[in-house]
């Protein structure tokens, strides 16, 4: 699943770093604006992980144009993708399936998740 937050940078004398308004205490640093960016999607997906492992409510991330322009910095969003644990599932299907499914080269466990996502309607 896909997150994106406006985040506000600063940029101080010796390094840049990274805020989340939507989320209290979700904030990293470093010392080039290229790898501030990486760090910010990683630091965002903790966070992100932390509250869903922890069973709390992800908030909704505030439109950007509502957030202040910092004078050492600049607003933008910033994106990440929660990777998700696979499990294993033991399922039952007709012999006939089976084998017209196998012949055909389907793989078995991506067409159980695309027929699971659509029905759940998350595609």
């Amino acid at each position: 699943m896909y997150y994106i937050y406006p985040a506000v940078f600063h940029k101080d004398e010796k390094e840049y770093w990274v805020e989340f308004p939507d989320l209290e205490g979700c904030q990293t640093y470093e010392n080039t604006l290229e790898k501030c960016f990486m760090a910010a999607s990683e630091a965002l997906e903790g966070y992100i992980l932390s509250l869903v492992d922890g069973g709390k409510p992800i908030p909704s991330p505030s439109e950007i144009s509502s957030l202040p322009h910092p004078a050492d910095g600049f607003v933008n969003y910033i994106s990440c993708r929660l990777k998700e644990k696979s499990v294993k599932k033991t399922l039952t299907i007709s012999e006939r399936l089976n084998r017209l499914a196998e012949a055909a080269g389907i793989n078995f466990s991506q067409t159980l998740q695309e027929a699971l996502a659509q029905k759940l309607g998350l595609n």
